[in-house]
């Protein structure tokens, strides 16, 4: 909570103020993200630098803009900060771009490198949220979508396609533990077992972050998929849908088409190609509903949230996609491919 250090003097009451922000202006709220926090921040990287081995700082700062974000990475502040204005975007080709362009340059502003993310322990996993209408409303809580239509093939196939664009975007990228695993939301957890203070906070209304926080399934057919041992007589503390045999860490280990093996070959590339990690990119031409950027050297990156097939680079190399390209080596709708041009 590193927006969350400082609180206002005489500690007045929260009332009626809304947080996260509603729009991206400043709120003077009594606990979050108060100017003064900074100097808490100051003084720690003051002492990290101290260390002959390298301390690095994560900010978890939830904040109005990518320039109030900013102020966390300045030179003299924390080192990286979790972008949660991108985990917020919806899969909309317009509302990507915008964030990765302020997040850009917010950052650049600063001389940071930006950070990306597409869920984490507070919000609800992006399968699900991908899996809604994108124009409904902002989809964070398990309560913003639990009345909205699902549609977990087009969920599935977006978070896949969302996880080639945040690899291929400039800076750092945070994987949250399940992401890789393309595990969704458990939405159906019974009462019994809620375990999310705000559960009980709300009166009973509001049921939590326990969904995106079920222990990930490792191995095996049945609960609890090798997070226990074998024999343990505890039991994880959330219980793990019968559904995610299919999502084991065992069973999509060597499976082409799996998320898992997505995720290890867009990894390794990372790590190969120059142009992949900390740099700047291009924006390209691309129609409506898509979106095209380049990193040099040689690398292209083409997202279809929505558009008709979009062609690919002319002369290109196709290196990976998130799904199946057409028979005419055109990106589809949720697809997004990297290209070596």
């Amino acid at each position: 909570m590193a927006h969350g250090l400082v609180k206002a003097d005489g500690l007045p009451n929260v009332g009626a103020t809304v947080w996260p922000p509603l729009g991206s202006h400043p709120v003077d709220h009594p606990h979050w993200d108060r100017d003064e926090v900074h100097e808490i921040y100051r003084a720690w990287r003051s002492l990290a630098n101290t260390y002959e081995d390298p301390r690095v700082f994560v900010a978890e700062a939830w904040v109005h803009n990518p320039e109030r974000l900013a102020q966390y990475v300045r030179a003299d502040e924390l080192h990286t900060a979790f972008n949660f204005d991108f985990l917020m975007a919806p899969w909309d080709a317009d509302g990507l771009r915008d964030s990765i362009v302020a997040a850009l340059r917010a950052h650049e502003a600063v001389g940071a490198p930006p950070t990306w993310v597409l869920s984490n322990h507070d919000t609800v996993r992006e399968v699900s949220r991908y899996a809604r209408a994108q124009d409904a409303r902002p989809l964070r809580t398990l309560n913003d979508l639990l009345e909205l239509p699902a549609d977990f093939v087009a969920g599935r196939s977006r978070a896949r396609a969302a996880a080639l664009l945040m690899l291929a975007l400039p800076g750092g990228a945070y994987v949250y533990q399940g992401e890789e695993l393309g595990l969704a939301e458990v939405e159906d957890l019974p009462d019994s077992v809620l375990t999310d203070p705000g559960w009980e906070q709300s009166g009973r209304t509001d049921r939590g972050r326990d969904g995106c926080r079920v222990p990930i399934p490792w191995s095996g057919v049945a609960p609890p998929f090798g997070f226990s041992p074998d024999g343990a007589r505890t039991r994880p503390w959330l219980p793990q849908p019968v559904s995610w045999r299919a999502l084991t860490v065992e069973s999509q280990t060597g499976a082409d088409n799996s998320m898992l093996e997505l995720y290890r070959r867009a990894l390794r590339l990372r790590r190969a190609l120059p142009a992949l990690g900390d740099g700047t990119l291009t924006w390209l031409d691309a129609p409506s509903g898509a979106l095209a950027f380049r990193r040099e050297p040689r690398f292209v990156c083409v997202v279809n949230a929505s558009a008709a097939p979009v062609l690919a680079p002319a002369g290109a190399t196709l290196l990976i996609s998130s799904g199946p390209l057409t028979g005419e080596g055109r990106v589809p709708p949720d697809v997004t491919a990297w290209f070596e041009r």
